[in-house]
């Protein structure tokens, strides 16, 4: 790792030389080629796109307008024909990707550690991306392989018979090594259009090792964003570079609204689009998946995009911009930002389209495999009480894969739950209600651990109430961890945060302070993941099965598997 490190800053440092001695002959010689003026240039960017080849299927494979109404959208071979339109619709033009380009992902791409999902990028002509926190799911190692190719150390190349890596860098400007502090990938990269340098810093989010499990980032560092950004920018300003953009891995929530909506509230996302130096001309968001478009203004009180577009390669995300020639500067308020939606529509690119059938052909004999069935839709979508049918399903499975190990209850966290489970039959023809192998995967592609532990009453309360959490600038985010069927609690809405659960039960029997009690969860949430630290203090911690096999048992165990009722949990005033 440390060799891997001085090889990176050595090659920062010469490719940093290299652009200060070249910009300003390469740019002298465009402009006399081209005379002075403005650079009309697109940027075309997606975001968490995890590696969904086919169009997703259910609430995944729909984008809701501002009306209310639904379209239905995605699918790698119809993204790729929109953004060749909006390419041709522009003379100068930049794909680029705010990550979770990869994990998480439906088994055509996850069953060849998502091989087929890089070369779709590359297909696309992609120019840089940011590293997602997703991107970490199998390790740095991984991450790097996927970045420069090479056959996987277990599996070898399953895809095809060999593996080039991205043809783009990815990038992670607040990505350190924790014991040198050098760069652990590429923080910026520069890339020029018609004569015209941009400048692209790429980055996840800081909190990335609440979200990923703890051996997955062992060794790395996450700086925070706002410091990164404006250390990267005047770096590039000092190069000559000074229209910047920002692919920032993390996202604001909203309020409903369509494509092009601002109605977000504010968060995360918002505080470092605003905070940012002025040299930032574009700030393209992820990781929440959401749709938004908002303006907002930098510390030189200059209006800036703020920009996301849903997730799986629903939306494409861009922004027009010109760029002053003599100066080099973005023209803000001749920018233009908007979101496409990727619709069904239109004709299907066809090199793509061979590209995911080779995908889907050589996963197909383990993807539509029946696992078990269903007799209506089970969705992931939370209600009220923040519980899903989806949800409370896979908790149930847990629960029942672990009474080796006397569990009593499950909880699961609502972020692992990835797909709806759908009634109708897919492309494939299994028959409506037939689960299959694939479809299974996708609700649950993580591949965790299940571990069981053991809480006294007073913890596992402690443990509910780390449901609602605080952020730094005073908002509370909510994440309800899914219950399986022995476990029933009361929280309040207006109760305050660390007091808001009660009447807590066991299998219709009060859960007593002192008490002690099985209790299974996943090795990320064990871990501390999604900030329920508490669970960290669990005791004798027994290892069980992997959650996707749980769940594969639970459904061939039984012949037709019922929506679980969202009753679990209940909310007082």
């Amino acid at each position: 790792m440390a060799l891997s490190a001085r090889l990176l800053r050595r090659a920062s440092a010469l490719a940093a030389a290299l652009a200060l001695v070249a910009a300003p002959a390469a740019a002298a010689a465009a402009d006399q080629g081209r005379g002075a003026g403005a650079e009309e240039i697109r940027l075309i960017a997606f975001n968490d796109l995890h590696g969904n080849l086919e169009p997703p299927s259910g609430s995944s494979g729909r984008v809701t307008l501002s009306d209310g109404s639904t379209v239905e959208a995605g699918g790698a071979a119809y993204l790729a024909t929109h953004v060749r339109r909006l390419r041709e619709q522009s003379r100068a033009s930049v794909v680029l990707s705010g990550g979770d380009n990869i994990g998480a992902s439906p088994l055509a791409s996850a069953l060849f550690h998502d091989e087929p999902t890089i070369e779709l990028l590359n297909q696309l002509g992609v120019s840089a991306s940011a590293v997602g926190n997703h991107e970490l799911d199998e390790g740095y190692r991984e991450l790097r392989r996927v970045q420069h190719g090479g056959c996987h150390p277990v599996d070898g190349c399953r895809f095809r018979p060999d593996f080039r890596g991205a043809r783009w860098p990815y990038l992670a400007a607040n990505m350190t090594f924790a014991d040198s502090g050098l760069p652990a990938a590429a923080p910026f990269t520069v890339t020029w259009v018609r004569g015209v340098p941009v400048g692209v810093i790429g980055l996840p989010l800081e909190g990335t090792p609440s979200v990923v499990s703890a051996d997955a980032v062992k060794g790395l560092r996450f700086a925070g964003e706002v410091e990164t950004i404006n250390r990267y920018a005047d770096l590039l300003d000092r190069m000559g570079v000074r229209s910047i953009v920002v692919l920032l891995h993390q996202g604001d929530n909203t309020e409903g609204g369509g494509p092009n909506d601002c109605r977000t509230t504010p968060g995360p996302a918002r505080l470092i689009a605003e905070k940012v130096t002025p040299k930032v001309d574009v700030v393209f968001t992820g990781h929440s998946h959401q749709q938004y478009v908002c303006t907002v203004t930098d510390p030189a009180g200059q209006p800036r995009p703020m920009v996301q577009g849903a997730s799986f390669g629903r939306i494409l995300s861009v922004v027009d911009v010109r760029v002053d020639r003599r100066t080099r500067d973005v023209i803000r308020p001749a920018t233009r930002a908007f979101n496409q939606v990727v619709t069904r529509d239109v004709p299907a690119d066809r090199a793509v389209e061979a590209l995911v059938g080779e995908a889907r052909a050589k996963s197909a004999p383990i993807a539509n495999e029946r696992v078990g069935a269903i007799t209506a839709d089970v969705p992931r979508s939370p209600v009220a009480s923040g519980e899903s049918p989806l949800g409370n399903l896979l908790a149930d499975a847990q629960v029942e894969a672990t009474k080796g190990a006397n569990a009593r209850i499950a909880l699961m966290n609502p972020g692992g739950v990835r797909a709806d489970l759908v009634f109708a039959s897919s492309g494939a023809g299994e028959g409506d209600g037939v689960v299959t192998y694939g479809e299974a995967y996708a609700v649950q592609p993580f591949g965790n651990i299940l571990q069981t532990l053991t809480l006294t009453g007073a913890q596992l309360k402690a443990v509910l109430e780390q449901q609602w959490q605080t952020t730094p600038d005073g908002k509370i985010v909510t994440r309800v961890l899914q219950p399986s069927a022995g476990l029933r609690y009361t929280w309040s809405a207006s109760a305050p945060v660390g007091s808001k659960v009660s009447g807590l039960t066991i299998d219709g029997q009060p859960v007593l302070a002192d008490a002690k009690y099985r209790v299974t969860v996943n090795n990320f949430l064990a871990g501390g993941g999604d900030g329920f630290t508490e669970l960290t203090k669990g005791t004798e911690v027994t290892g069980g099965a992997v959650d996707l096999d749980a769940f594969l048992a639970y459904l061939r165990a039984r012949p037709g598997v019922a929506p679980p009722p969202t009753d679990r949990i209940s909310v007082a005033a």
